[in-house]
């Protein structure tokens, strides 16, 4: 028995209640003044974007966008020091310097909010008189405080790296070099023009991303957690491997609301990790399960968190656009997890959760038929209405009148102050992750250095596709490393999507490309922050769970080059291209995860003296079945399916033969 091979732990499993919901820990550690403070900056935030978004017009207060925006991110701006501590972590008591900090980023926000008229009919981001230049300069310095906080020492390095780049950019050689500009010009700029700190990731933030983010945490905090996972429980819980493949379920449903992998690794493997490793899952692939369920989940519609209406605000396109061109993706990534998790199951023999363990999924629908009915809400106003803007807002209301007459998760006043809260942090977090990554597309902007590395970059490639998608690969994969998913995806599609699309490649499928490489990052060592925050939980090796996390979550590193080189696969072709190219991709994927498992699925284990080079032969038959359509090989889908189904043959029938006495796992 191996080192990771340790028996599985005993006892019960905890259930989904027994666990801390996200920010729930850190709501209730924010207590007295401060407490006060934020849930009521918190309503009057909320009111804010509610009066501006459904054009209320009370007392006929009128916001210009610029003016809702400065007084909408510097009210959260300013919350953060209450919220963050100095030295790192959520809650606590603020010190002075905090509360100091607090009462000048507000002074700055009401400064900015009474000249937001003047700032735009006077151009200050070139020409701001003396005391705003100032006031900008106090709030610039606020804002990489507030980064620092929020989203911690590696994406506050690269922040202000590049929030100062205009003022050496002139002397970086080239391709890097970019128009110069002094301090006291690069600021105001960063701070009064609408392609900095407020442009398209803050107009995201206060148009559509801030009612998501407000129904993902009230769902949760009514009983949609428990819901999910017992739903999931229910469905496949009882099958081989069913613990791991209940993690898969609940967190992809509660990532995609969520749109934090590690919030989502801490809460809903906190009761899939136990229930793996009781189940007779190794520590390692526990962990990785869980890794993976929750990288994908930040991938999955409808809400995939912030970063898709950040997408959707880039591109010009209605959210519903993004979401089903993420779909087919999507659903490729968790089809190959979820085919890895069988073949492991049954290669090593494991069994479901026992009949006493899993709750009756028809008294599951039964309990759970309102949060069923708030999301056919919340999707017919989507993509039926289409009015992605309101719907979040209309399906919160309807979730916490129907909650009130269920006993069971009522919400009380206690409860209700720790949602508040919970929110507000939720709220700031982003608002300083966002404030500071607009720095970095200001920089951009301001250099004109964008449009140059376009060019450079699409001439190293030449007319070589494949180079320039394998180039942009590796450039996200480096700059996802220790960003959070909206910073890392706001960052190259500035710097890398123009020069894909200028390669001629489709411009949606480039954004989920550079999306789902900078995500690649969370399951890949050295980094691997999805995988290390799991082995914590599950007390594995960080390394070899980032590397288990590799081979589970493997056909993430080669979806993405199917796609955005047949756009059929992001939905963007006639429905019976989609139709076709979906079906060879989910077959092709199968046989890629059969090839890294060594095992298929109903068919039967790949071993003997010959092993490697079978599963090597089934991995790129798998390729070839799942090929997109492209000038690189140049065959139909038939004739690539075919070739790469004769590849797999020999594999498969090996797997056959071995089925009836497998051998024991290497």
């Amino acid at each position: 028995m191996s080192v990771d091979q340790k028996p599985a732990p005993t006892g019960s499993i905890p259930t989904y209640e027994q666990v801390a919901i996200d920010g729930s820990s850190p709501a209730e550690r924010i207590s007295g003044i401060a407490r006060w403070v934020v849930i009521i900056g918190t309503l009057g935030g909320l009111v804010m974007v509610i009066h501006q978004l459904f054009n209320i017009q009370a007392f006929g207060i009128v916001l210009i966008d610029g003016r809702y925006l400065y007084l909408l991110g510097g009210l959260f701006l300013a919350l953060t020091f209450l919220i963050f501590q100095m030295r790192g972590g959520k809650g606590g008591a603020p010190s002075l310097i905090d509360w100091a900090l607090f009462a000048t980023a507000l002074g700055c926000t009401a400064y900015l909010g009474q000249t937001a008229q003047q700032n735009l009919s006077q151009g200050w981001e070139y020409a701001a008189p003396q005391a705003a230049q100032y006031v900008s300069v106090i709030f610039f310095l606020l804002v990489l405080e507030a980064t620092r906080r929020a989203g911690g020492l590696v994406l506050f390095i690269i922040v202000t790296i590049f929030a100062f780049y205009p003022t050496f950019a002139g002397h970086v050689p080239a391709p890097l070099t970019g128009f110069q500009s002094t301090f006291m010009q690069t600021v105001p700029y960063h701070i009064y023009s609408s392609e900095s700190s407020f442009g398209i990731p803050m107009k995201a933030f206060g148009g559509v991303v801030i009612g998501f983010i407000l129904f993902g945490a009230v769902l949760q905090r009514t009983g949609g957690g428990q819901f999910f996972n017992d739903l999931a429980l229910g469905m496949v819980g009882g099958y081989r491997g069913g613990a791991a493949k209940v993690s898969i379920f609940a967190s992809g449903f509660m990532g995609s609301m969520s749109g934090s992998v590690i919030s989502n690794v801490l809460t809903t493997g906190a009761v899939s990790i136990p229930a793996m490793r009781k189940t007779g899952f190794s520590a390692k692939t526990a962990a990785a399960t869980e890794a993976c369920a929750s990288t994908g989940g930040v991938l999955m519609p409808p809400i995939m968190g912030a970063t898709a209406f950040v997408m959707a605000s880039f591109l010009s396109r209605p959210y519903v656009d993004i979401a089903l061109a993420a779909a087919i993706p999507s659903l490729l990534f968790y089809w190959g997890l979820f085919t890895q998790i069988d073949a492991y199951s049954a290669r090593r023999g494991l069994r479901g959760l026992p009949k006493p363990d899993l709750p009756v999924l028809r008294q599951v629908m039964k309990d759970g038929w309102p949060y069923i009915f708030v999301f056919a809400l919340l999707l017919f106003m989507m993509i039926g209405l289409r009015r992605e803007t309101s719907a979040p807002f209309y399906a919160t209301a309807l979730l916490l009148v129907v909650n009130q007459f269920r006993a069971s998760h009522r919400l009380d006043l206690q409860r209700l102050s720790n949602m508040i809260v919970g929110v507000g942090m939720g709220l700031a977090e982003l608002t300083a992750i966002l404030l500071g990554v607009g720095l970095i597309v200001g920089s951009f902007s301001a250099t004109g250095l964008a449009g140059t590395l376009v060019n450079d970059l699409v001439f190293i490639a030449g007319d070589n596709t494949l180079v320039l998608v394998l180039m942009g690969a590796i450039t996200a994969f480096v700059f996802g490393m220790g960003m959070t998913v909206t910073a890392c995806y706001i960052f190259l599609a500035v710097v890398l999507a123009p020069a894909l699309e200028a390669g001629g490649l489709n411009q949606l499928a480039v954004h989920l490309f550079i999306l789902y490489w900078g995500m690649v990052s969370f399951i890949t060592p050295p980094v691997a922050l999805g995988a290390f925050a799991a082995s914590t939980m599950a007390g594995s090796n960080p390394i070899a769970t980032g590397f288990e996390a590799m081979r589970l979550g493997g056909v993430i590193y080669i979806m993405p080059f199917f796609f955005v080189l047949n756009p059929a696969l992001v939905g963007q072709a006639p429905a019976w291209e989609v139709a076709v190219a979906l079906s060879c991709a989910m077959v092709g994927v199968a046989m890629i995860s059969s090839a890294l498992q060594g095992y298929v699925s109903l068919v039967g284990p790949i071993n003997g003296a010959f092993a490697i080079p079978l599963r090597v032969m089934m991995f790129f038959g798998g390729i070839l079945i799942a090929k997109p359509k492209t000038e690189l090989l140049d065959l139909s889908y038939g004739a690539s399916f075919l070739l790469g189904a004769a590849i797999c043959a020999l594999p498969m029938l090996v797997a056959w033969r071995a089925r009836v006495a497998p051998a024991p796992a290497a």
